[in-house]
């Protein structure tokens, strides 16, 4: 098996689960030496409560072929940040690919609510969650990344700019919350880009994530069982789909193109020809606002 990335060193920040996990098993895949943080950890679960843990990933990265290394961190919280950077500097010496994956927001926010109306605290603390973390990791973990030139920063969000630029998403703070990723990425292209680095943001589709898997109380092997519930379900993707747009990203010369450039897990596969699990390639962006936004009936025909 082909691995492009052997020799590279990868920080996944926020890989307990979902995206983060399967960019980090991807990442892995591709020969990468990868530290994977998070919260939930064997020993002690965070807020929400579920059974996936960062050393879980790691151990899923190591199968898939690289080499996984555990890290609880709270992303949060810069001292502990610091100490993660100066450890990596320590034992690798070497950062090529940081992905900004924290996130932590799914029992904080409240749909089709208004600003007044929302939970004021836990508003403000997704935005500490989905913001101030990204900011935090980049400030300790890019003075490494440049010690090399080609870098890769990644920084993870919901929706492209276009989409998220015409669309209300869920509410005022999910809203500012991913906007503000979009434009991380678009001012560290600026701050990166002169200095031999790239960042781009990058969101996956309608991703069958554990949390939306038991959302609709289906597992991956019969998750078309949603259908009946929800039509649209029919153009998700895996976790491993979005990882496979990274470790493209990743293994690119010429990645310096998308500098400061928002980009979808489903026009990557058609850029670099990469699938999902399933082999096929679902383009879960351009269906939304092609057929499911303008109410048409679930058809994935010419999306996946």
């Amino acid at each position: 098996m082909s691995q492009p990335l052997r020799g590279k060193v990868a920080l996944v920040a926020g890989a307990t689960r979902g995206a983060g996990r399967g960019i980090a098993v991807e990442l892995g895949a591709a020969g990468a030496t990868v530290y994977v943080t998070g919260r939930s950890t064997r020993a002690r679960r965070s807020e929400y409560d579920r059974p996936e843990t960062v050393e879980d990933t790691a151990d899923l990265v190591t199968e898939a072929g690289g080499e996984g290394i555990a890290v609880p961190t709270d992303h949060l919280d810069p001292v502990q940040v610091r100490a993660l950077v100066d450890r990596i500097a320590g034992e690798q010496d070497r950062l090529d690919v940081l992905v900004n994956d924290i996130w932590g927001g799914e029992k904080l926010f409240e749909w089709d609510t208004t600003v007044w109306e929302h939970d004021l605290d836990n508003g403000l603390r997704l935005l500490r969650l989905a913001v101030e973390t990204h900011a935090i990791t980049s400030h300790h973990a890019l003075p490494l990344l440049l010690r090399r030139p080609g870098g890769l920063v990644v920084e993870m969000t919901d929706g492209t700019a276009e989409y998220n630029r015409d669309t209300y998403r869920v509410n005022f703070f999910y809203d500012l919350a991913k906007a503000a990723v979009l434009r991380m990425a678009f001012s560290l292209g600026h701050e990166l880009g002169s200095r031999g680095a790239t960042a781009v943001a990058l969101t996956p589709g309608w991703l069958r994530s554990e949390m939306m898997l038991d959302t609709y109380g289906v597992r991956e092997d019969n998750w078309r069982d949603a259908l009946v519930r929800t039509p649209h379900f029919a153009i998700s993707e895996t976790p491993r789909y979005v990882g496979r747009a990274v470790t493209a990203l990743a293994a690119d010369p010429g990645v310096s193109r998308f500098n400061g450039r928002s980009l979808s897990s489903g026009a990557l596969a058609q850029e670099y020809g990469f699938t999902d699990l399933d082999g096929s390639r679902p383009d879960a962006w351009r269906y939304l606002v092609e057929v499911q936004d303008p109410g048409k009936p679930a058809d994935t025909t010419g999306y996946r």
